[in-house]
């Protein structure tokens, strides 16, 4: 599957993108509150879950990040897959 190479460097080029995938890595399934307590005990950020959504979005749009419905909620998961095929596109070649 082919994605968006300037939708995935976009999202990746945002630090606190970055910081959301870093969580996500680590536990894998957050809620966007969980994320956001996360977000600012561990790294101190000064910023609400509005912000983080809209966050969310760029990642989203680079599927990145899938949502998933459990329940009430709305579960956050990572999604290596757009990483891998961009970086096999040009490791294996």
């Amino acid at each position: 599957m082919n994605y968006d190479k300037d939708a995935i460097f976009k999202a990746l080029s945002d630090s606190t993108r970055r910081l959301i995938l870093d969580e996500l890595t680590e536990r894998n399934e957050l809620t966007l509150y969980e994320l956001t307590a996360r977000l600012v005990m561990k790294h101190d950020l000064t910023i609400s879950r509005q912000a983080i959504a809209k966050h969310l979005t760029a990642l989203e749009d680079a599927e990145l990040v899938k949502s998933i419905r459990k329940g009430k909620y709305r579960v956050l998961v990572f999604n290596n897959e757009p990483l891998r095929n961009l970086l096999e596109g040009w490791i294996e070649k």
